[in-house]
């Protein structure tokens, strides 16, 4: 009924308690580091509560956020006040106008956002920048000056062709190789994350900038340890899959125990199977 307030039994989105509880069974289970993604987390307005819920469990020894930062100027010091330790910045470009038309913000909320997540006391604050053709070079090279200037680590972000359209895919994806050439000249150090993708980590005088590539699929998957909860309650073992998800919330909503939905886990945990094997073309999009 219209303006009929809905109780946490019918609601489609998860309570505090119903995070707490699930992330405390991840964590009696093994699971240590929480991210917390979207859409956009900050949009809800108990997500302080979430935070600080989640910082309280004794298994949880990282917890960190992706955001697009435009409403992190006036949360950032709250947010890491009450136990979130790193922020990742969605951050597709610092032209005002082209910021608008892919996402539909304002780019100084964003800006003042990093800005703030600095201030707060986050480290590392990222910069995730997805690169685009419609995005010039001289927008990386102005990132990398902002990075710099802000103190925050730059990710750079290859296009995937997996849930988006095939024509935006092809219209849109650009090869990384000559931002890698460009790094590789300007690099101190170079480091490899092992276990994220091969990732190539460059040490520039002043920042730092991670390179991740689609290609590197692969070997991710081979390693992935990873077990994502979405938002409506559902156990998630493959990003890129959604034929194999098992619901946790009805069954805890139903009076599940924590015995019980342990085995949940366990059994999301034996349906994960890598999305992309080696030497595999990508399988049909589900």
């Amino acid at each position: 009924m219209e303006g009929e307030e809905k109780s946490p039994s019918n609601s489609p989105e998860m309570t505090v308690d119903e995070i707490y509880r699930i992330v405390k069974i991840a964590t009696d289970l093994g699971i240590s580091k929480v991210k917390l993604t979207g859409g956009e987390p900050l949009t809800r307005k108990d997500i302080l509560e979430i935070i600080k819920a989640i910082a309280t469990i004794r298994g949880v020894t990282d917890l960190s956020m992706t955001t697009n930062g435009t409403m992190l100027a006036s949360l950032a010091r709250h947010l890491y006040d009450n136990g979130l330790k790193r922020v990742n910045i969605s951050l597709p470009t610092l032209n005002a106008e082209l910021y608008h038309k892919l996402t539909g913000g304002t780019l100084n909320d964003a800006l003042e956002g990093v800005k703030a997540a600095v201030a707060a006391g986050f480290n590392p604050v990222k910069l995730n920048l997805l690169i685009l053709k419609c995005a010039s070079n001289y927008d990386f090279l102005e990132m990398l000056h902002f990075a710099k200037e802000t103190g925050t680590m730059l990710q750079l972000i290859e296009l995937e062709p997996i849930n988006v359209d095939g024509t935006y895919y092809s219209t849109n994806h650009k090869a990384l190789v000559e931002y890698e050439t460009l790094l590789k000249q300007k690099a101190l150090k170079t480091e490899v994350r092992t276990y994220m993708q091969n990732r190539m980590v460059y040490h520039l005088p002043d920042v730092k900038v991670e390179v991740i590539h689609f290609s590197e699929n692969a070997e991710f998957c081979a390693h992935c340890t990873r077990l994502r909860v979405t938002s409506d309650g559902k156990l998630k073992p493959c990003l890129m899959r959604n034929d194999n998800l098992i619901d946790i919330l009805t069954p805890m909503r139903n009076g599940a125990n924590d015995k019980a939905l342990a085995g949940l886990f366990t059994s999301a945990n034996q349906n994960r199977e890598p999305y992309e094997k080696e030497g595999c073309e990508i399988p049909a999009k589900m």
